[in-house]
């Protein structure tokens, strides 16, 4: 869900900039809700109690229907260090919902559990049905600490969990879920092309709903309460939550003008503050100031870089880690943000020499800090890399810093996903032979516990190309767009594979005749997946 305004738009795909504002409106928080006249929702905790008429395999297919829409935007984006860093927070939740018993072992395996990020300069984060959640590189920008963080997913986890997206639905009588789905998509592509949405914002019946759009103060609550237990209990702190409210609370008294859009689907309420505010341990500070450590900093940073790739913020960036007064004026973390900032941004403009010069000042600031230290080597090799210059002494220091040596295996690190995706990049600049096998058997190893990382399975493709494999290169094509359910997309790429002359010799014979097995059966899954797809109401 990337933005990127240099571009002109064109056609009903979605666009990210103000248009998740509506999309949070229209489904991720605010489905329409018809209470009676005694009131349908009981104004009781501790629990609201699952009401919902709607099947957890219903509702997964209606999340699937959006964020297929959502995975074709061009706005999205799939950052690995980004995307790293927000998965280290996301697992302790979820494993804290199980532990807790929040989240049943139905909704842990049918559910999609995914989060999609999109370059969207606004604070906003938001809840689909099926389990996906919606990012805004804008939230990162904005949260001060891993815990501010934690306290936004906690509450939207809950959200979830709790089945209020479903119970929504299943109290809207007239709408059914296909019709709600019609008028999500509707609303988001008027932003692009009024004409277009408006026609499916009237298929899908959505001005019959404007009015209806909000969860309820009770659901609101219970939210940030399971939200406040799952995150405290997977090991942060409490502070988090109240002083993200602070910061929310601060922005609405400023008059949110459209950078907030968290506000507007998730109002603040003087009981929700106090609330939480009430839950603290005895003694601790009402609103502290979370200081961002050194990798909080940096990664706030790049999604700021990100958000915002003009020319301009860009060189903005590098004047300021300029600035003689940097070091005298700033805390270590804030000097390591700017700094990492300019960095990236040196790297975006072309300017090898100038991001070099940044990252070597950062490189001195981290050097205490071994998971700051990560990133910086991260953001060097992504340097090279960029440059082109995987070969220099710095690119090849940097790669055996990470455990990525070409044809040694790194036995003390764990790889984690951005070393797996710079350790692909590497192999494919370089064409050796020992490094594209090395990079093959990581990412294969990757993808047989995350089988949906679409980005994985594309860089699989590429190693698998310059190996020569093209059976297999198309087979790793396929899967990347089953992971974001382009199906029709991944049964092209099966029949391109199936289409291919059978390579001569009779140890190539074999292995193409083991891969045409795989890709014969894997198309037949396909096409039933597809064929279900085309039955859902329109």
């Amino acid at each position: 869900m990337l933005i990127d305004q240099s571009k002109p738009k064109s056609g009903v795909g979605l666009v990210f900039k103000e248009r998740v504002t509506l999309f949070f409106v229209a489904i991720c928080l605010t489905l329409p809700i018809a209470l009676n006249a005694q009131g349908a929702i009981a104004n009781a905790l501790p629990l609201l109690g699952d009401s919902s008429d709607m099947s957890a395999s219903a509702e997964r297919r209606l999340g699937d229907r959006i964020a297929r829409e959502l995975y074709r935007d061009p706005d999205f984006i799939d950052d690995p260090v980004l995307t790293d860093y927000v998965q280290g927070i996301w697992q302790p939740l979820l494993a804290s919902a199980r532990a807790r018993g929040d989240l049943t072992p139905e909704l842990d395996e049918r559910f999609a559990w995914r989060i999609i990020l999109g370059r969207d300069r606004s604070v906003n984060a938001f809840a689909l049905p099926g389990g996906y959640f919606g990012l805004h590189l804008g939230l990162l920008a904005v949260v001060s600490s891993r815990d501010e963080l934690a306290s936004v997913l906690g509450h939207e986890l809950s959200h979830v969990t709790q089945r209020h997206i479903s119970r929504l639905i299943s109290k809207s009588n007239q709408q059914t879920p296909w019709m709600i789905g019609a008028m999500v998509l509707g609303a988001l592509a008027a932003n692009k092309s009024p004409d277009a949405g408006n026609a499916l914002i009237v298929g899908g019946q959505a001005l019959s709903v404007q009015g209806q759009l909000n969860f309820s103060r009770d659901m609101e609550r219970e939210a940030d309460r399971i939200g406040f237990g799952l995150m405290t209990q997977a090991g942060f702190e409490a502070q988090g939550f109240v002083s993200m409210f602070d910061k929310l609370q601060q922005a609405a008294r400023l008059n949110d003008s459209g950078a907030y859009p968290y506000l507007r689907s998730h109002p603040l309420t003087t009981e929700r503050i106090a609330d939480m505010q009430s839950r603290l341990p005895l003694g601790a500070p009402q609103a502290a100031a979370a200081s961002p450590g050194m990798t909080h900093a940096m990664l706030t940073a790049r999604a700021r870089v990100l958000s915002n790739p003009g020319v301009d913020a860009l060189r903005g960036w590098l004047a300021q880690a300029d600035d003689a007064g940097l070091a005298k004026s700033r805390a270590a973390a804030q000097q390591a943000g700017s700094l990492y900032g300019a960095a990236m941004a040196a790297m975006q403009l072309r300017d090898a020499a100038q991001a070099r010069k940044q990252w070597a000042r950062l490189q001195n600031l981290v050097a205490d800090d071994p998971e700051a230290l990560r990133q910086v080597r991260w953001l060097g090799l992504e340097i090279e890399l960029a440059a082109g210059d995987r070969s220099r002494p710095q690119a090849q220091a940097l790669a055996a810093g990470l455990g990525l040596e070409a044809g040694k295996p790194a036995m003390a690190m764990v790889l984690r996903r951005p070393d797996l995706m710079l350790q692909a990049r590497m192999a494919l600049q370089g064409g050796q032979a020992q490094a594209l096998d090395q990079a093959a058997q990581d990412l294969q190893g990757w993808l047989l516990g995350q089988p949906q990382d679409a980005m994985a399975w594309q860089w699989l493709a590429s190693v698998y190309a310059a190996k020569k494999q093209d059976l297999r290169a198309l087979r790793a094509e396929a899967e990347a767009r089953v992971a974001q359910l382009d199906y029709a997309g991944a049964l092209d790429r099966l029949k391109a594979a199936q289409d291919r002359p059978r390579a001569a010799g009779a140890v190539n014979a074999s292995a193409d005749h083991i891969d045409a097995s795989i890709i014969d059966t894997r198309r037949r899954q396909i096409e039933a997946l597809l064929k279900e797809q085309a039955q859902e109401p329109s």
